[in-house]
């Protein structure tokens, strides 16, 4: 499907047929740059940044590079192209057309659906807003940048749909999604992880290889739904979240590699002698990240997920892999914490109910993936040393390990043996501050980098690393 990129939204889904929805959005695009001009980016509005913009769905060519100032970013409206004659894949409604127009008996539920993943957009914009003040290189400013936008892009789609298919319903949740802010005790955000603070780099990169991946897995599962236009959407949607998590495992990879060459020079091996960032100090920041990621999917057990999966609202990643589409009959064997005492026992779980820990099973694999290629560059710089992922139960603020107390191998601890060890998993207050006083001030020559990090491999769309990718003149 061909966009139309010379409008005031760019769009493919001919939004100027629809004057009233033409009109709604144009109504709200005044009110989302205010948001992007007060939670945006904060002091680099002005310059000008070396950024790719959706343009159209076709796979060659989809984007387009040249420098733009962030406010007059092209934020567009794109779905993937319709799969003809779409069947519903999976749940009791499988086999039937899928839905162009919202089921008014799936209404409520699939609004709190759009609702929530749109949540998350502007969310991770106003985390990150200070970041570009300590960046490590121009090149990873202008990644961050990157990401801001598309989120924003991301924010634009869910709007979209809830200006499209529900009405004044849908307008008011648009005007409530630049309402909520991150972080804030009177209106925050709708989930947990997307109110943690991200003050530095090293939060920053964990956050899109985590956090981001989190979203590459709701939004597969919502590229299945039978309702047509979401899973369009979202199908989009994943094209640009690659970059993001790229931004993420390459981050953390990065410093990995120079932490492995500064343990070399380092007497004992202690790099925060020579500014580097040390494995345990990146291990806590992987756990936190990891374990605030792990929640998002919400409950091992969970009544909703077994309604999204049968009405067709919401599959698993990649529901054709799956031999079993109706999934009525099986069952998914789970370790659960015995009622008042915590011990663990084995419980098999209607397949249906266990939804959520399906989708977080691929999560886990994908997740492990990463830093199995973190640990290749240890080992391939003779170190030993390997950087691993903490148990399911390690950290969890959701689900049934909720209120309880593991260590990062996933063995039972009190309260007061928890709050005794916690700072030895978890990023101390010492280990922010030590982290936060390497990214003092920006990095802002081309092709200079932090002592932290080392360089990338490669620039961005076949530029070189030294590339002014943020421009402060016009």
């Amino acid at each position: 499907m061909t966009a139309i990129s010379n409008e005031k939204i760019p769009n493919n889904v001919n939004l100027s047929e629809d004057k009233k929805l033409q009109r709604a959005l144009e109504q709200w695009q005044p009110n989302f740059l205010s948001w992007w001009n007060d939670m945006g980016p904060e002091g680099f509005q002005a310059h000008n940044i070396y950024l790719r913009t959706a343009i159209s769905t076709d796979v060659e060519g989809w984007a387009h590079y040249d420098f733009v100032r962030m406010p007059e970013y092209r934020w567009g409206i794109f779905l993937a192209d319709a799969v003809p004659e779409r069947k519903i894949g999976f749940g009791d409604m499988m086999g039937q057309p899928v839905w162009q127009d919202v089921p008014g008996e799936h209404r409520n539920t699939l609004r709190r659906l759009i609702v929530t993943q749109g949540d998350t957009e502007p969310a991770s914009v106003e985390q990150q807003r200070m970041l570009g003040h300590s960046c490590p290189s121009l090149y990873d400013m202008r990644n961050l940048f990157q990401v801001n936008v598309e989120e924003g892009r991301h924010l634009w789609a869910m709007v979209y749909l809830l200006q499209r298919f529900f009405g004044r319903d849908g307008r008011e949740e648009a005007e409530g999604l630049l309402e909520r802010r991150s972080g804030n005790q009177d209106k925050p955000r709708i989930l947990g992880a997307f109110n943690e603070p991200i003050s530095d780099w090293l939060s920053f990169m964990m956050f899109t290889m985590f956090t981001d991946r989190d979203g590459k897995y709701q939004l597969l599962a919502l590229a299945e739904s039978g309702f047509d236009p979401l899973s369009r959407t979202t199908r989009f949607m994943l094209t640009e979240e690659a970059h993001h998590m790229f931004v993420g495992e390459t981050g953390v990879q990065r410093i990995a590699q120079r932490t492995a060459a500064l343990m070399k020079e380092a007497k004992n091996e202690d790099v925060r002698t020579l500014g580097g960032i040390d494995l345990t100090t990146l291990q806590k920041y992987l756990n936190l990240w990891y374990s605030l990621s792990l929640d998002l999917f919400g409950s091992e057990i969970s009544t909703n997920a077994a309604s999204f999966f049968a009405s067709g609202l919401k599959g698993r990643a990649k529901e054709e892999k799956f031999a079993d589409h109706v999934a009525m009959e099986g069952v998914y064997s789970m370790d659960v914490p015995k009622v008042g005492t915590g011990e663990l026992i084995r419980e098999d779980v209607p397949l249906r109910s266990a939804m959520n820990e399906v989708l977080r099973d691929g999560y886990v694999d994908d997740c492990q993936r990463g830093v199995d290629r973190w640990n290749k560059v240890l080992r391939e710089a003779g170190i030993s040393h390997e950087l691993k992922l903490p148990s399911r139960r390690f950290h969890r603020q959701q689900g049934v390990f909720s209120g309880l107390h593991f260590d990062p191998d996933g063995k039972p601890l009190s309260k007061e043996q928890w709050e005794a060890k916690k700072d030895d998993f978890l990023p101390s207050a010492s280990d922010r501050a030590y982290v936060k006083s390497l990214q003092g001030k920006a990095i802002v020559e081309p092709g200079q980098m932090a002592n932290w990090i080392a360089p990338p491999p490669r620039g961005v769309n076949a530029k070189p690393v030294e590339f002014e990718y943020v421009r402060t003149e016009a």
